[in-house]
């Protein structure tokens, strides 16, 4: 296996892990101020692909339709946190999981009246079509690097809301003693709708960005929320940081072991056979992986006991 093919698949990785940080880190906002398990988080995603796809299709613009996404899965987030979500608050976690899961059939099925059962596509805009030649003589996809900065410079914009701003300071003070600050004269309600709105956004970027790459279709949150929590479990609940190191190294652990597993039994196994066992373990590493960190801390790599 050459060099430069493993350098490409570590950059593949690394956007897989950056798509994964926009998804995990609504999620771990959400259940680290909140507490509340949200199944419908895959379905904010979807919503954001959805809406990226039609206003790309109806305007041309892919800009407008990243903006779109931005908004229409806010707004959905809000609506259904004002609706839903703040009803759940006081209940238990099995409550909040069956309510949660009645909602990704809601939005399932309303998307698909909406839009229909097929799936949609989105262009990747021209200006970031092709390849760019990197370093050493590495053709990698324009668009696949400009999601990975794009995940970094979303990772860096929420760490300094989290620790420089005020909002962050109520954010952090709401996950660490929420009565307090209740107590303080915080507007928890207002708080919370925040959250879970800007959690909502970042998971509808993220079903957008992906939308240029696969297609959009009914349902394509779910596989991608159990990613998000399995990212959430490694990095540590309530961690931005964590968030996106859990990410990466997800990201980097599911591309390359599906990369070299295969090869690496094909030294001492028949092709075919190689193929089989290499991905079959490869799709369970990650989850290798969460037992592994979980093993050493119990609270994830930067969660707090």
């Amino acid at each position: 296996m050459s060099s430069i093919l493993i350098i490409e698949q570590i950059l593949n990785g690394l956007q897989f892990g950056v798509m994964l940080f926009l998804m995990a880190a609504g999620l771990t906002l959400i259940f680290g101020v909140m507490g509340l398990i949200n199944l419908a988080h895959g379905s904010l995603y979807m919503v954001g692909a959805f809406a990226a796809a039609a206003v790309a299709g109806w305007t041309g613009s892919f800009l407008l339709a990243l903006a779109a996404s931005l908004a229409a899965a806010a707004l959905f987030g809000a609506l259904i946190e004002l609706t839903v979500i703040r009803r759940l608050y006081a209940r238990d976690h099995l409550d909040q999981v069956l309510a949660t899961f009645a909602l990704i059939l809601i939005f399932s099925e309303a998307t698909r009246w909406v839009f229909g059962s097929f799936p949609l596509f989105l262009n990747i805009p021209e200006a970031l079509s092709g390849t760019l030649t990197l370093p050493g003589g590495i053709e990698y996809s324009r668009y696949r690097l400009t999601i990975i900065l794009i995940g970094l410079a979303v990772a860096v914009g929420l760490f300094l809301l989290i620790s420089k701003t005020r909002v962050g300071m109520r954010i952090r003070a709401g996950e660490n003693d929420r009565e307090m600050i209740g107590a303080l004269g915080v507007d928890i309600s207002i708080l919370y709708t925040l959250v879970f709105a800007l959690g909502a956004a970042l998971a509808g970027l993220s079903g957008a960005l992906v939308g240029a790459i696969q297609s959009v279709e009914v349902g394509m949150g779910e596989p991608v929320l159990i990613l998000a929590f399995v990212v959430i479990v490694i990095g540590g609940i309530g961690s931005i940081k964590g968030a996106l190191a859990g990410a990466i190294l997800v990201g980097l652990t599911d591309t390359l072991g599906r990369t070299m597993l295969p090869w690496l039994f094909a030294v001492f196994m028949d092709p075919a056979a190689a193929s089989s066992v290499g991905s079959a373990l490869a799709s369970m590493l990650i989850y290798i992986l969460m037992a592994g960190v979980l093993l050493f801390k119990p609270t994830g790599l930067f969660g707090s006991a």
